[in-house]
């Protein structure tokens, strides 16, 4: 069944805690001996219901490979392909997105099977049904590298786990046949996803390979693949268009495949896959590199071990809940970006070729209008090393594609959602020594995306803004673009180029230009500089802001707070607008699908406003700050499937959290400053990369103590609102002292 709150608590912690409970002061130093096993606090369903999209399936950190059920059903509750409240499963494929906001990939997918078959119509699905199986919560369950489900139509007990270029499942069929059935489905697809190509050969008594092909989100998808069976083909059938055909090879686009096996002597048959964006040569690689015939219990072993060394770096105190929020959040974040090159290093590049890395491996997944924001930022503090690797990954593209990633994975640039957010991903990682790549070339790369003419860019660079009448999201594309090109101003300074720096600084000040002084509103203006008529701060349409409204992007300017606070007038006139934007009610009768997680006009489930509760730090209202981001954590995360108030988005969500529970976030991502906060956890320690540990303690932490008296790092006052990352990369102890009034 599926975890039950008490089933994750370690039994010693929590002896530890009750005596504690008892005593009414908790023993911290009980406490702290005892090491918490941060994989009985992931709860991998989180997200998996309402607006998180997330999957439940069987993955390693950032593994190629997300081995994991889908209900057979298209549509927005099914982008991961799963979807908590239904209650139908239709097979078992490998590659899934975690959180984001179309649905794409579920590659190879497997069904076991039982006759008669179970066939239905499902959303999305075609028109002769699906095979599918009914299955309950109850007889379900989840954990990092993990997952299991009992198919109720067949009377199958299915489990996955995962390495880190291939999936293990493990059927055991409990009913009285003495054969059993494994479906292969390679033209399964739903959502965007539409197959195009397959191949499907017999390539010996145990062992099966081929491809599919097929265009969606990305255009141009392949994924090759090499199962090996744990028991000899006793038959096998393909389909083709839903036809029969006798052959041990086919392609075509709806084909399927039925594998009999003879379950007399063992009930239990094994798939162990392999996939490859290269051949199936190379997934063949792939599945020999981890041992095809391994077995099951060692494969999860090994993933339980890899969750183990990526949760383990940090060890939290806190409450059971804010454990669990905690170690969820810590396991999404380390879903994106992923591995895409192959064990011999080779990968399909954005030209469609293939390549071969040189060192770093390849990385794809790249959601960078989410991620700049906190991930990539979490990701510099928590994993440098592999955040290093990543920043190759980019690099690379821009080698082989002529330009910086906008949002990238299976090899191809979707040019999804706006900015060019490759560059403050490059330049943060870059200032803080983390790159070994040259500056010079990070700053030909930036200067490449800065000077372009697609995306609006012509425009703005020839009148400072992109104007309502060339495209939607007009307003964003600004405000974002001089959010960048402060990245490349950075750069340039840090290289001594001061010509690009003056020029780059000041195109960062083009924000300035949609500010309109009457409304207090950043508004769309048309090509001769006018506003655009009439103007409704509450609405979400025309589209002149991405996925939001004026409220939501009025704010964005996190390189430049005190060039916001001179726009409003000083101080005073800043907190009125905030104070304002967490107090006007949503007026929207239907809202956009996009907007949840609010708080007045406030969104938590986007990210365009994630930096915002941090803002009244620069306008000396502190206390403010430290209210609502303990409001946002208590009231926007939860334990439940639908725990997330918005979409993953990659990690982006959860890095949100994981920031804002240990009291500080990072406002402006290339600025290596956080802003204090209101932590939400006890007490924190954290294995830094290099060595050193960060100690973070809150003292007299409860529900009610969310404002913070003092803060202390190594044992000297903190007289501002910010540290630095150096600092806490020097380690040591950080010490917030908590109380119940401002």
């Amino acid at each position: 069944m599926r975890f039950s709150n008490t089933a994750y608590r370690p039994w010693p912690l929590m002896v530890v805690l009750l005596l504690s409970a008892c005593s009414g002061q908790p023993d911290q130093t009980a406490v702290q001996k005892q090491k918490l096993d941060p994989l009985a606090y992931v709860d991998p369903f989180i997200g998996t219901d309402g607006k998180g999209k997330t999957y439940p399936g069987a993955t390693v950190p950032y593994g190629m490979v997300q081995l994991s059920p889908d209900n057979g059903r298209g549509g927005w509750d099914w982008i991961a392909g799963y979807f908590y409240p239904d209650n139908i499963i239709a097979g078992f494929s490998h590659t899934h997105l975690s959180g984001t906001g179309a649905g794409d990939l579920y590659d190879i997918s497997f069904m076991p099977l039982t006759r008669p078959y179970r066939r239905q119509q499902t959303e999305g699905g075609p028109a002769r049904g699906t095979i599918v199986s009914s299955f309950s919560h109850a007889n379900e369950q989840a954990s990092p590298g993990y997952y299991q489900v009992y198919l109720d139509d067949y009377q199958i007990n299915v489990e996955l786990t995962a390495g880190k270029r291939s999936g293990l499942q493990r059927y055991r069929f409990d009913g009285p046949q003495e054969t059993g059935i494994v479906r292969l489905d390679l033209g399964y697809s739903r959502n965007w996803d539409e197959t195009t190509a397959t191949h499907l050969e017999i390539l010996d008594s145990r062992t099966i390979g081929g491809y599919r092909k097929s265009s969606g989100w990305a255009k141009d998808q392949r994924v090759y693949f090499v199962s090996r069976f744990s028991h000899p083909i006793e038959s096998h059938h393909l389909e083709l268009d839903g036809k029969p055909l006798a052959a041990d090879q086919a392609s075509g686009i709806e084909l399927a495949a039925e594998f009999s096996f003879d379950l007399t002597q063992d009930s239990s048959v094994l798939v162990h896959t392999a996939i490859s964006s290269v051949s199936i040569d190379n997934a063949r690689l792939n599945l020999n590199a981890e041992d095809p015939d391994m077995g099951f219990d060692k494969k999860h072993q090994q993933a339980r071990e890899l969750w183990q060394q990526e949760l383990g770096k940090i060890q939290v105190q806190a409450g059971e809940d804010n454990l669990r929020q905690f170690y969820t959040a810590l396991y999404h974040s380390a879903l994106a970006p992923r591995l895409y090159s192959d064990v011999d290093g080779r990968y399909k590049g954005p030209d469609g070729e293939i390549h071969q890395t040189t060192g770093s491996p390849r990385y794809e997944f790249f959601s960078l209008w989410d991620t700049f924001r906190a991930l990539h930022p979490w990701k510099t503090l928590i994993d440098p090393a592999r955040n290093s690797e990543m920043m190759v990954s980019l690099i690379d593209h821009y080698q082989v594609a002529g330009r910086l990633p906008v949002w990238i994975f299976q090899g191809n640039e979707t040019d999804m959602m706006m900015g060019y957010h490759s560059v403050p991903v490059l330049v943060d990682a870059f200032l803080k020594g983390q790159l070994s790549v040259p500056g010079e070339v990070i700053l030909d790369a930036a200067l490449q995306s800065a000077t372009q003419s697609a995306f609006g860019l012509a425009s703005y660079q020839k009148l400072g803004y992109v104007p309502f009448e060339e495209r939607n999201w007009n307003v964003s594309l600004t405000l974002e673009y001089a959010f960048d090109d402060w990245a490349v101003a950075r750069l340039a300074q840090a290289l001594g180029r001061e010509d690009l720096y003056q020029a780059f600084l000041a195109r960062s000040r083009n924000y300035r230009r949609h500010f309109d002084p009457q409304t207090g509103f950043m508004r769309a203006l048309d090509h001769r500089g006018h506003f655009r008529e009439p103007f409704d701060a509450d609405a979400y349409h025309p589209e002149d802001y991405c996925e939001a409204n004026a409220w939501q992007y009025s704010f964005f300017v996190p390189h430049d707070i005190p060039g916001l606070i001179a726009l409003h007038g000083g101080k005073q006139g800043l907190t009125e607008k905030l104070d304002a934007l967490f107090n006007t009610a949503q007026s929207v009768e239907v809202m956009p699908e996009w907007i949840s997680g609010t708080i007045g006009q406030y969104v938590h489930g986007n990210e365009p406003s994630h930096h915002v509760p941090y803002l009244y730090q620069y306008v000396d209202q502190g206390h403010k700050t430290q209210k609502l981001v303990r409001q946002v954590m208590d009231e926007l995360y939860h334990t439940a499937a639908d725990g997330l108030s918005g979409n993953e988005d990659a990690g982006q969500m959860s890095a949100w959290y994981l920031f804002s529970a240990l009291g500080f976030y990072p406002v402006d991502p290339v600025s290596g400053l956080y802003v204090l906060g209101s932590p939400q956890v006890d007490r924190a320690t954290l294995a830094l990369e290099n060595g050193r540990r960060l100690e973070i303690i809150a003292h007299h932490q409860s529900p009610q103590n969310v404002y913070v008296s003092q803060v202390r790092f190594n044992g000297q006052p903190v007289t501002g609102f910010t540290l630095s990352h150096q600092q806490l990369m020097a380690g040591g102890k950080l010490e917030f002292t908590m109380s119940p009034t401002p």
